[in-house]
């Protein structure tokens, strides 16, 4: 007995939901991008002039170390292991240099008092807090 192999045709239906299930998926791909590109202007359009001046800087160990001694030893410890302040050693490691730099400049956790650094002070010191191993 002969058997006729089945022969599947594709016609124009099938071709077109292959095309469409494709501009789907670029219409996705697409939004998200733009959703992402959005998103990145936004937080990078707000954030405060301040801290722009700040990490425009490059800052000095040397003078960093030598502020916190200063300002920040009191309360972080003279090797920033925490006294009434809490321990700062590996700091970069739990928050960006904008979050250390609203941090010092804020004043928004007491007892940590507020602080007005010039821009380039606040880089020195972001330089001796990123040393902090």
């Amino acid at each position: 007995m002969f058997h006729a192999p089945e022969l599947t045709v594709t016609g124009p239906s099938s071709n077109n939901q292959s095309k469409n299930g494709l501009i789907g998926a670029l219409v996705v791909l697409v939004a998200a991008v733009c959703i992402a590109i959005l998103l990145w202007v936004l937080g990078h359009s707000q954030r405060d002039p301040y801290i722009n001046a700040t990490l425009d800087l490059e800052g000095s160990l040397e003078q960093g170390g030598r502020l916190f001694r200063i300002n920040c030893a009191g309360c972080h410890g003279i090797t920033a292991q925490g006294n009434l302040g809490p321990n700062l050693l590996d700091v970069s490691e739990r928050r960006n240099d904008a979050q250390l730099i609203r941090q010092v400049v804020s004043g928004n956790t007491p007892p940590m008092p507020r602080f007005q650094l010039e821009p380039q002070e606040m880089a020195d010191l972001l330089a001796y807090l990123n040393s902090l191993k």
